[in-house]
């Protein structure tokens, strides 16, 4: 993986074999959206994207109509999940995950970092129910996307709701909210009247945020407008699991209906961005902006939301 790719949420290289968990409700599609589907422009070619992960060429798409959540999977609807069946992630399985340094007190303990970006700190006691680490909570933080879940953690709670996690194609298609050819949600200006439309790093990174948008780390599920089609936060405040497996140069030469990606892979397709991501470094936080990670990453900048089949 590059620099570039791991500034934004570094893979674990840790061996994963989770079983998953039995299957609870039936595909409740309340708090989702059904969309029509049908064709759109796919990608950019704009010439500040990262040419390693492999945004463009700008290429027409169809999708068949599929239900996507209107937000990420929240702490409290993952805690549901918890409670049901009693699923332990990945990271609480290893006893660790990554957490960004500006977010641990300024006491905290020596820990080990990443070596190209050492902001990236290796916290033991890190999880989805503390955030942290062990001296954290979720008591302010309910409303808040899940976070420190492996791609298996992702398919696991998906399976259980009945649902699944959307295809690269179909979260695009979605996060552009009817628009075509813009770089966010709402057009291409990053901050249309000066007004924050969501969660970035705003400051000098990675010493200062100065949360010119009202947060340090992670907002709630809903906190900023939904775009054209009522979905929130597709671009910034966490990363999304997607299905497909991650290539730079396969869709190129993958099918232009209803695509699905490499039938294998070492990386897992990651879209929107974060709250970790600023123009000086990774401006990944755009609807066509795309990462691969292994699927046994862990952080507290990732999360997911659901699709579902009609």
């Amino acid at each position: 993986m590059t620099d570039k790719t791991s500034c934004c949420a570094p893979s674990a290289g840790r061996p994963s074999n989770h079983a998953a968990a039995a299957p609870g409700t039936v595909g409740d599609t309340r708090g989702m959206v059904l969309l029509g589907g049908g064709e759109f422009l796919m990608g950019t070619e704009d010439a500040q994207a990262y040419a390693e992960d492999g945004e463009g060429p700008v290429r027409a798409v169809r999708l068949d109509p599929f239900w996507i959540s209107r937000s990420a999977v929240s702490n409290r609807e993952f805690a549901d999940f918890v409670s049901a069946t009693g699923y332990r992630t990945e990271a609480e399985r290893w006893g660790w995950s990554f957490v960004f340094a500006g977010l641990l007190p300024d006491d905290f303990p020596p820990t080990r970092g990443v070596a190209a970006t050492p902001w990236w700190r290796q916290v033991e006691g890190a999880d989805w129910q503390h955030p942290e680490g062990s001296h954290s909570d979720l008591f302010d933080r309910q409303d808040h996307p899940v976070v420190h879940v492996s791609w298996a953690d992702a398919q696991a709670y998906c399976a259980w709701a009945g649902l699944r996690l959307p295809t690269e194609a179909e979260w695009e298609y979605a996060a552009r909210g009817g628009l075509s050819g813009c770089a966010f949600p709402w057009g291409d200006e990053l901050q249309p009247g000066g007004e924050h439309l969501m969660n970035v790093w705003q400051g000098a990174f990675p010493q200062r945020n100065d949360c010119a948008d009202g947060w340090l780390g992670t907002c709630s599920v809903t906190e900023f407008p939904p775009n054209g089609f009522g979905l929130h936060n597709t671009t910034g405040n966490v990363w999304e699991w997607c299905a497909d497996w991650f290539h730079p140069t396969f869709h190129t030469r993958d099918r232009r209906t209803n695509p699905r990606g490499p039938r294998r892979g070492t990386h897992r397709t990651a879209r929107g961005g974060s709250y970790l991501c600023h123009e000086s470094y990774c401006r990944r936080y755009r609807v066509s902006a795309r990462q691969g990670l292994t699927p046994d990453t862990t952080t507290g900048n990732a999360g997911f939301r659901c699709a579902r089949t009609p």
